[in-house]
C-alpha cells in the first residue's frame, strides 16, 4: 500500500522565528485509521511534536484540527476520507487563534466569550425539594443545542470571529446561548437577551455558514444565531 505523506505545521516560539512545515511519511495502513492515530504514531518518532487530545471518542473536543483545509476532530476523522489525489494529509492548528506550539492554539478568547453567555441555569424561583421538572416537549427543544462539545471547530472557521474575536461571541457561544434561551426551566430570558443586544455580540454574524459546515457533531449554529436575532428583533418591536 502506497505510503502517505503527512505535512505537519510546526512552530516552537522559543526556537523558531516563524512557523514551518515538516513532511513525514507513514505507512499506507494508516488510511483506515483516524488522524489522531497518525499523530500519536508520529509522537513516538518525535517527542517534541505537540497536540491536544483526551477522550479520543469525539466527546471532549480537545483535538480540534485543520485537516486538509477543513476543521474537524482528529479522533473521529478517518485518514482515507481526507486524502486527495496527492495522497497528502496536511495537519494544521485551528485557524483564527494564536498558536502556542505546533498544533496547539490559545483558546483564551474562545472561552471568555463562552463565559459571557452565562452557560448555566438561572432560576429565581424557590429551589424545589428534588429537581426542576421539564416536559418531554420542552426537553426536545434542547436537541441540537446541548450536544456542543466546545471543540471550537465552528468558531475558528468563522470570518466574523477572525475579525472581531474580542467583541463577537462566535457561533459556539451563541449556540450555547440559544440553548439556555430555549430552556423552560430558565427564568432569565429577558436579561440574557439584553446582554446580547449590541452591534457585535450576535449581529456581527454575516450568515457565511462555515460554522454549520464544519461542526463535527452535525449541529447548526447558524440556525441558532438566526433565531436569537429574531428574538432580539421581536423585543425591539
Amino acid at each position: 500500500m502506497e505510503p502517505i505523506t503527512v505535512r505537519l505545521f510546526r512552530y516552537h516560539p522559543e526556537q523558531d522565528d516563524k512557523p514551518w512545515s515538516q513532511d513525514v511519511e507513514v505507512d499506507g495502513s494508516f488510511r483506515c485509521r483516524m488522524v489522531l492515530d497518525v499523530l500519536e504514531h508520529l509522537k513516538t518518532l518525535d517527542t517534541t511534536l505537540t497536540f491536544r487530545r483526551s477522550c479520543r471518542e469525539g466527546v471532549c473536543g480537545s483535538d480540534g484540527l485543520n485537516i486538509n483545509g477543513r476543521n474537524n476532530l482528529g479522533c473521529i476523522t478517518r485518514v482515507e476520507d481526507m486524502l486527495g489525489k496527492k495522497n497528502l494529509l496536511e495537519i494544521r492548528p485551528l485557524p483564527g487563534m494564536p498558536v502556542i506550539r505546533d498544533l496547539v492554539v490559545d483558546q483564551t478568547l474562545f472561552f471568555e466569550q463562552y463565559k459571557r453567555i452565562q452557560p448555566w441555569l438561572i432560576n429565581d424561583s424557590p429551589r424545589p425539594a428534588t429537581e426542576r421538572l421539564q416536559s418531554p416537549e420542552d426537553r426536545a427543544k434542547l436537541d441540537g443545542l446541548y450536544e456542543c462539545i466546545l471543540c471550537a471547530c465552528c468558531t475558528s472557521a468563522c470570518p466574523s470571529w477572525w475579525w472581531n474575536p474580542e467583541k463577537y461571541i462566535g457561533p459556539s457561544g451563541l449556540l450555547q446561548a440559544y440553548r439556555f434561551l430555549q430552556d423552560s426551566r430558565d427564568t432569565a430570558t429577558a436579561e440574557r437577551l439584553e446582554k446580547l443586544e449590541d452591534p457585535f455580540s450576535v449581529f456581527r454574524c454575516r450568515g457565511i455558514g462555515n460554522c454549520t459546515a464544519y461542526c463535527p457533531k452535525g449541529l447548526n449554529p447558524m440556525k441558532a444565531i438566526g433565531r436569537i436575532k429574531a428574538m432580539l428583533l421581536r423585543e425591539e418591536t
